[in-house]
């Protein structure tokens, strides 16, 4: 058989590199895959508060600097605080990394405050089985206030729903700007992202709320997926917008991180739950009465200056009420007072009476998780009243004792002079070396009779008693 030419012998070569790098090509996307830049998974399980609003918002912060493609947040909320919900809402719209909102596991919501950040994300899904919506504020006003209201009138077929044509909410002047003020945030948030702004609007006004299928169908989320790696594998290839740039998500086979709260989230949780602070408060200015009654013990001065700052931390990420605090304060004040005034227990039933008023008002707000239970008010004012009772019963023990020391103890008594003297000189009484004044002459050593005082001078006489160092 003839040898190949030199030309058609390079064109063979040629072919054989091609067909090499198409099959190393095909070796190409797992090890793409395993270089994706990862998914970070942050969850919100409760109310939304101050504590996970900070979570989540440094989660999103440490995505970015982590280098994630997608930060997948899980929701389960009943609502939450306002404040806390914008806070979440400005991180989302401010962040590189898109955000996916997730309504899960099955059985899980986004009611009110979860509506809102649902809405602001960049991608919306559900879990079936789910909910979102009842986006109507829930405290406008005074707590406990609920003013009647009547329904809205329904709407015509083919009607456009907006801001300045819907109805106008009963209740206050407080309440309606309120509700108008929340359904234009919202409706502002879907037209953002998109999304059905009408219903927004009305999830708002008239409190709708809808379930994952429907949502689905109304336009309001994105996709229902089973689970966040349904949700993952479902994304792979979609592209989104953040922050003017488009993306596109390579989220098949991406590894997964799970940022769990830390140290300071979980300090955050407790110290801004309001029975937490409410009792942090208490322990806090009854040490530091307590030190300034009896200064130099240290311990309730230290402890009591850290409970009152950690709870006035607590207390100023939540919506307090100055009035409640000032009347909780107030009568702890009184309660501690009672000890050292003759009211007969005006002072301190008063202390208690402010005490429980001032918690019943401390937190303004009606959402769930975020009110003070009347069984723990009630506990910490009976325990302030017996402790109250028991500073009182022991003062007055005290008042009614023999005194055993001081110069009053003295008189009576019998001393010994420590040198010889006409009229004036120094004595031993009590262990201590006094002045002592006498109208007879007196020696050294000589055993005198305490019998009166004049200032800080004792009154002796001499002491003719069977047993002379007896003092009686």
């Amino acid at each position: 058989m003839p040898a190949l030419s030199l030309p058609r012998r390079a064109l063979c070569e040629s072919v054989l590199l091609w067909l090499l790098a198409a099959l190393m090509l095909g070796y190409g996307p797992p090890a793409a895959a395993a270089t994706r830049a990862p998914i970070t998974l942050l969850t919100i399980d409760g109310p939304i508060g101050p504590a996970s609003a900070d979570y989540v918002v440094r989660g999103i912060a440490r995505a970015a600097r982590d280098g994630s493609q997608l930060v997948i947040l899980q929701i389960d909320t009943p609502g939450g605080l306002d404040l806390s919900m914008r806070s979440v809402i400005r991180a989302i719209l401010s962040s590189p990394v898109p955000v996916a909102s997730f309504v899960g596991p099955s059985g899980a919501r986004a009611a009110s405050a979860g509506t809102y950040i649902l809405y602001a994300s960049h991608i919306a899904a559900m879990a079936p089985g789910t909910n979102l919506g009842a986006a109507t504020p829930v405290q406008i006003g005074a707590p406990g206030a609920e003013p009647e209201r009547t329904p809205p009138p329904a709407r015509k077929e083919g009607e456009q729903g907006s801001a300045a044509s819907a109805p106008a909410p009963a209740g206050s002047a407080l309440e309606r700007k309120a509700v108008n003020d929340t359904a234009a945030y919202l409706r502002g948030l879907a037209q953002l992202r998109g999304r059905n702004a009408d219903w927004a609007e009305r999830s708002v006004r008239e409190g709708l709320s809808l379930s994952a299928e429907d949502a689905l169908k109304e336009h309001v989320i994105d996709y229902i997926a089973a689970d966040v790696a349904a949700l993952a594998a479902r994304l792979d290839g979609a592209k989104v917008r953040a922050l003017g740039r488009e993306l596109q998500l390579q989220t098949a086979g991406a590894a997964r991180v799970n940022l769990a709260p830390d140290a300071r989230s979980r300090l955050l949780t407790v110290i801004t739950n309001p029975s937490i602070a409410l009792i942090l408060m208490s322990i806090g200015v009854y040490g530091l009465l307590f030190e300034f009654m009896s200064p130099g013990a240290v311990a309730p001065g230290v402890i009591g200056a850290i409970c009152l700052l950690l709870a006035l931390y607590g207390l100023q990420l939540l919506p307090v009420n100055y009035a409640g605090l000032a009347l909780i304060i107030l009568g702890i004040t009184f309660m501690i007072a009672e000890a050292f005034l003759p009211s007969f227990g005006a002072v301190g039933l008063g202390g208690v009476a402010a005490f429980v008023a001032g918690a019943l008002i401390l937190i303004d707000t009606d959402l769930p998780d975020y009110g003070i239970p009347l069984a723990l008010i009630a506990t910490v004012a009976v325990a302030s009243a017996l402790l109250m009772a028991l500073t009182v019963s022991v003062a007055l023990r005290s008042r009614r004792r023999k005194v055993v020391s001081g110069i009053e103890v003295l008189v009576g008594s019998v001393a010994e002079m420590l040198d010889d003297t006409a009229r004036e000189g120094w004595a031993n009484a009590g262990g201590e070396t006094w002045r002592v004044t006498s109208p007879v002459a007196l020696k050294r050593g000589q055993q005198v009779r305490i019998v009166g005082r004049a200032g800080s001078v004792l009154e002796v006489v001499p002491d003719n008693s069977d047993n002379k160092g007896e003092s009686r």
